[in-house]
C-alpha cells in the first residue's frame, strides 16, 4: 500500500502549518513557484534536487527525515498475521480510500470494528465467515469517510455498543466512563488524539495471543510519514501525536485510517513532522 501523503502532500500540509507562503517556501527550496506547485501536486521535480536542508526549517520539518521519504521511504511490511485475530479492511469512494479494523477474541468469539469505511460489505462477510459475534463499535473520529457504513453495521448488529462520544470513548452514549473494555482476553483502551477533529481518539489494544505487541488505532491522527490534517489545530494535532502516540512501545503497530500501517519505532525514526 503506497504512503497516504506523497513528499508533495507532506511539503504542503507543513507549509499551512507553518503559515509558510509559497514565495517564501520557493525560495528556500531554490525552486519557482511553479516548480513547488509542480512538486506539492505531484510529488516529484525535475532537475537538482530542492534544498532541503533549507525548506524543511522554515516549514517546521525535519531535513534529514524529509530527504528520506524524498528517497523513496516505506514503512518495513507488517504481516498482520502476528496478531492473528485481526484484519483491515480498505473501501474507496470518490477517489478517496480509508481503512476500518475488525479485531476477535478466538475463544469467544466476541469481535469489535474501529470506523466503518464506506462500506461494510466486506466487514460483515468476514464476521460471517468466521461465525463471531460484533460487540462494539468504536469510532476514532466522525469524518464522513470513517462513519459512512455505521447504519449498515447497526442493521446487521442492532445491539452492537457504538462507542462515539469523544469525552467517554470507552462507554456508550450517556454512560458512564470506563477505564478499559474486556473482548475476551483482549483489553481496550483510549488516548485523546484532537486536532485533525475536535472528538479523535486513538484507541490501544493489548494482551494479544502469543506476546504479539500493542495495537493503536489512530485515525486520521499519524499516517506513515505523514499527520492527519490540522483541521482544527496544527500545533494541537501534534501535540497530541508527540504526547500520546509516539511515546508508546516502539513496536506498537499503528493502524492509521489511510495508507500503510506502520510502528512507533518507524515513525520516530522517519517521520519528518515529528
Amino acid at each position: 500500500m503506497q504512503l497516504e501523503d506523497h513528499l508533495g502532500d507532506i511539503i504542503r500540509k507543513g507549509r499551512l502549518m507553518a503559515g509558510v507562503s509559497a514565495a517564501a517556501a520557493a525560495r528556500a527550496a531554490n525552486l519557482t513557484e511553479t516548480e513547488l506547485a509542480t512538486l506539492e501536486e505531484s510529488g516529484q521535480w525535475s532537475g537538482p534536487p530542492p534544498q532541503w536542508d533549507a525548506l524543511a526549517p522554515l516549514i517546521g520539518l525535519d531535513a534529514t527525515k524529509l530527504k528520506s521519504i524524498a528517497a523513496g521511504w516505506q514503512p518495513v511490511a507488517n504481516d498482520l498475521a502476528r496478531w492473528r485475530e485481526l484484519r483491515q479492511f480498505t473501501t474507496s469512494d470518490g477517489g478517496m480510500a480509508v481503512n476500518c479494523y475488525l479485531i476477535w477474541d478466538m475463544e469467544t468469539r466476541a469481535a469489535a470494528l474501529f470506523d466503518t469505511g464506506w462500506s461494510a460489505a466486506e466487514v460483515l462477510t468476514t464476521i460471517a465467515k468466521n461465525q463471531l459475534a460484533l460487540c462494539h463499535l468504536f469510532i476514532t473520529h466522525t469524518h464522513q469517510d470513517h462513519i459512512a457504513a455505521v447504519a449498515e453495521v447497526r442493521r446487521a448488529f442492532p445491539e452492537v455498543t457504538l462507542h462515539n462520544d469523544a469525552k467517554n470513548p470507552l462507554a456508550p452514549a450517556d454512560a458512564t466512563a470506563s477505564a478499559s473494555v474486556s473482548l475476551g482476553r483482549l483489553r481496550i483502551t483510549h488516548r485523546s488524539t484532537p486536532g485533525h477533529a475536535p472528538d479523535g481518539v486513538t484507541y490501544l489494544i493489548h494482551n494479544w495471543p502469543e506476546d504479539a505487541p500493542p495495537v493503536a488505532i489512530v485515525g486520521d491522527a499519524i499516517f506513515a510519514g505523514s499527520m492527519g490534517r490540522g483541521n482544527q489545530s496544527w500545533a494541537l494535532a501534534r501535540e497530541k501525536v508527540r504526547a500520546h502516540i509516539l511515546t508508546l512501545p516502539g513496536e506498537t503497530l499503528l493502524c492509521p485510517g489511510h495508507g500503510p500501517v506502520t510502528t512507533v519505532a518507524e515513525e520516530r525514526a522517519h517521520n519528518p513532522f515529528f
